[in-house]
């Protein structure tokens, strides 16, 4: 796997299903080899759930975060590395893929 950088572009797997169920967006992996153990479902807060909106194969890194930028308050570099941390984290598990 490729180190997740500013200018990556990620996508959700082919291997998971989301869904939104009573505002709370819930990944489901839906092949074996994808999280830490069979059968675990992943939630997003509300701030994961806007990056994994905007994972959308067309837009780096760079480019999710300073669309976020517009809706928090936080300084573009901080939400620029909590964006990478993430899909760091949803990328080690094959959740999402770079391009």
């Amino acid at each position: 796997m490729d180190p997740i950088t500013s200018e990556s572009i990620c996508i959700p797997s082919d291997d998971v299903v989301s869904r939104e169920i009573e505002g709370e967006l819930i990944i489901v992996p839906i092949a074996s080899g994808i999280g830490d153990n069979e059968d675990e479902l992943y939630t997003l807060n509300d701030t994961g759930r806007a990056i994994w909106q905007r994972l959308d194969g067309k837009r780096t890194i760079s480019d999710v975060a300073a669309d976020l930028a517009g809706d928090y308050t936080a300084p573009l570099d901080q939400i620029t590395r909590d964006v990478m941390g993430l899909v760091d984290e949803l990328a080690r598990r094959k959740i999402v893929c770079t391009r």
